[in-house]
Parts: C-alpha cells; structure tokens; sequence
C-alpha cells in the first residue's frame, strides 16, 4: 500500500475479522477427535456398573466384588496384606489337631483347613446361623479375644459319636431349641482341645495362650470388636467316621493378630533371627553345653623390660600377694568372678565367693 493512498476502514475490519476466524478454525481443528469419532464417547449404563465394582452379572453368579470402585471402599479386602507364617502354623494345627480330636473320639477323625479369608467382623456375626454356639477365648499374651464356632452339624455328631447316637450318614438335627447343657459342655471340651492345639501351632514363632472365656448362644453377645474391624476367618473341616463331618470356624481380629504381625510377615521361619524364639531358645541351649577355658590369676606385677630380659633358669620373682589373698576367675581374658585359693587331695581348688551374675551386673 502506498503511503500517500487512503485507507479504507471497511476493508481493514474485514481482514482483521477473517485472521481471527482462521485462528479460531486452526485451534478447533486440534482439539478436533479423531477421524471416525464425530461425538464425545459415553459410557453405557453396564460400562458404569463395571466401573463402579457394581456387576449384577457377577453378582449373580455368586462371585465377590473385588473389582472398581468398591474394591477400593472394601478396605477389609485391601488394608491388609497377606500373613504368609499363618498358614505355616495352621497347618501345624491341622495335623496336631487330628490326632487329639481321634483320642477325645476314639474314631478316624480327619480335620483338614478349608479356607482362610478377610472379612468383615460384623458381616461374620450375620452370616452365623441359628441356633448357634460361639466360644469367646482370651489371648493371654495379647491382651485381645477371638472367637471359636462350632456349626450345628459338627456339634450333633460328636454328640452322636460319644453318647452312643444312631449311626446314620447325616446327624439329626433338632429345629426350634437351643443347645442342651451335655451339648454345651462338650462343645467346650472340644474348643479347650482346639485352644490348646492352637496354643500349640503358635509357639515356635511367638508364645501364645488361648484360654476359655465364655460361651454364647447369641452372636451379639459375642462382639469382641468393633463392627467394621477387619478379621481374619479360618475355616477347619472336620470328617469323622460314618460320613458325618462338620465345620469349625477360628476368627482372630487383626487387633488381636497386631503384637506378631512383624513374626507373621515372614516368608520362612528365623527370617528375623533377633526375634525368633525357636532359635533363642536352640542358641542358649547349645551355649550352655559348650567347653570353655577358665584361668585362675593369683595376682598382676609390672616390671621393666630389663628385668624381664634378665630372668634365667632359677630367677625368683616375688608377688605383692599371700596364699589367702583372692584369686581371679577369667573366661576369654575377661574377669568374671573370684574364688579362694584351696587344695582337695592332689588337685589344686578354688572356692568360689562372688556371684557371677553380681559381677557381671557391676561390671
């Protein structure tokens, strides 16, 4: 454009409106979708039930919903990782168990571990049906309470199986009353067997005492936890002779489990060998059987280089001591007790005079 030509004001709104319009066209056309999508994409209604953890098909076909979102909500299912020594100790139960439930019975019983799961204290206590019976036990070293189920199929054969009962395949069982008194006490001989067994499993890896608190027949009577603790649910089952069997249920809150959950984090037993009681107790056993050298010191002089150098065949070298002064036990150059110098028969003595456990705390 000339300098001296006018300039046109239509003409120049005209240019500045198309170069916002192209700018405006090039930004659209990179935020544009790819060719074959023309819209946004929605989610159908079952791609939102999937997402959400909410899959009626799933559900339908009797499967947990571990998946979406729910899984995340589901914190019993997730909060805590897998305690891999447990399953170490309960298949110690399983096999020590068998052999004291056969000898309470006098019959082949085969007890074997059924499942062992996460679940949710308060989802438990409602899946429990009645009638029923429940074992509270204290856990003595841990200062916490877990519970022992016995379902109604187990209790009426080993009510069978000890008072003499018909022998039919599957146990009768009596709707509409509770447990009689005979019923509850074997109930309780039999989880005292299963306490003590499992005492028992758990005592190379950590000492543990289960003892009988009290028997319920209401499981809100049984709350040992809060409602939305976390616990974990160990499933037994029991065969016994005459195709009768039965499931007994061990539930330990992760409280309760809290004091070990170090020891259950180990992969093999002695992983921490600090903290391992089997290898402490196997290490101060073998400590206590082994030889070692104990020198008795009369007494200690200084003497210059010189008179060592001068010493010969024959030299006499005095001691600023007498023959009652007391004399120095070491083990390893280290001082460990004193004694008196004495003679029984041939044989030179010592008396001993200090306590061991004295002189080591002092020194």
């Amino acid at each position: 454009m000339a300098e001296n030509e006018p300039i046109n004001d239509a003409a120049a709104a005209d240019d500045w409106a198309a170069a916002l319009e192209a700018e405006e066209a090039a930004k659209a056309a990179d935020a544009a979708v790819p060719a074959g999508d023309s819209e946004q994409r929605i989610l159908n209604q079952d791609e939102i039930d999937t997402l959400l953890g909410f899959d009626v098909k799933k559900e339908g076909n009797g499967k947990d919903r571990n998946d979406g979102i729910f899984a995340i909500m589901d914190k019993s299912m997730t909060a805590y990782e897998k305690l891999p020594m447990l399953e170490v100790v309960f298949d110690r139960m399983v096999r020590q168990l068998s052999t004291s439930l056969r000898n309470f019975t006098s019959e082949n019983v085969d007890v074997s571990l059924d499942s062992m799961i996460s679940i949710r204290f308060e989802d438990y206590l409602n899946s429990i049906p009645l009638p029923a019976l429940l074992v509270v036990f204290r856990a003595v070293e841990w200062e916490n309470f877990g519970l022992v189920t016995v379902d109604s199929s187990q209790i009426y054969s080993m009510v069978d199986i000890l008072l003499g009962g018909r022998k039919t395949s599957k146990p009768l069982r009596v709707e509409g009353r509770p447990y009689t008194t005979i019923e509850q006490d074997i109930v309780k001989r039999m989880v005292d067997i299963v306490l003590a067994e499992m005492s028992s499993a758990f005592e190379p890896l950590s000492p543990a005492s289960f003892h009988f608190d009290r028997l319920e027949s209401n499981p809100r009577f049984a709350t040992i936890t809060r409602p939305g603790n976390p616990a974990l649910l160990v499933r037994f089952r029991i065969d016994m002779v005459e195709d009768r069997c039965g499931m007994l249920e061990v539930l330990l809150p992760h409280t309760t489990l809290e004091p070990i959950r170090d020891l259950l984090l180990q992969m093999f037993m002695g992983e921490n060998f600090g903290q391992d009681t089997v290898w402490e107790k196997h290490l101060g056993k073998e400590l206590r059987s082994t030889t070692v050298e104990i020198e008795a010191m009369l007494d200690e002089k200084k003497v210059t280089l010189r008179d060592v150098m001068s010493l010969k065949v024959g030299s006499t070298l005095l001691m600023d001591c007498t023959p009652d002064d007391p004399v120095t036990l070491l083990c390893g150059g280290i001082p460990v007790t004193t004694g008196i110098l004495g003679r029984i028969g041939d044989n030179i003595a010592i008396s001993v005079q200090d306590s061991i456990k004295r002189k080591l705390k002092e020194t």
